[in-house]
């Protein structure tokens, strides 16, 4: 069985939906809180290597001081927000997920089931949505 990695935050309903999702399929599972544990720079950069994702796409702007930092601004370079997402992890966008079928920023939640060996195939999230999974990669 693989183990599945989840960059986790507890406050996020996304993330938790991510977590039960997981949870749900059995999968052998580390939880880490990214803000209580932040990734270090190695870590953070060979995570958005596996997305092939560049660091401006995982920032999140929602309740961190992304506005206040400026962090809009076109000229910064990948360094310079790679050290805003080091000095403040909650612009880290989550919940990121690790398996052994591939790296992905789950947003939407159920975008974590194609990287599961067994995916549950009915999930109700949180908020009383309902997903529906056919195994079919997304």
């Amino acid at each position: 069985m693989m183990t599945v990695t989840l960059y986790h935050n507890p406050d996020c309903g996304t993330s938790r939906n991510t977590l039960a999702m997981i949870r749900a399929s059995g999968e052998e599972l580390q939880v880490i809180e990214y803000l209580k544990t932040p990734p270090t720079r190695e870590a953070l950069l060979e995570l958005l290597q596996a997305m092939a994702m560049p660091p401006r796409e995982l920032l999140r702007r929602k309740g961190t001081p992304y506005d206040e930092l400026g962090l809009d601004d076109p000229a910064l370079s990948d360094e310079q927000l790679i050290d805003a997402m080091m000095a403040h992890p909650i612009l880290i966008n989550r919940p990121i997920v690790v398996t052994g079928k591939g790296t992905k920023l789950c947003r939407p939640s159920e975008a974590v089931l194609p990287l599961l060996d067994n995916p549950v195939s009915t999930f109700t999230k949180e908020d009383g949505d309902v997903v529906h999974f056919d195994g079919s990669a997304s």
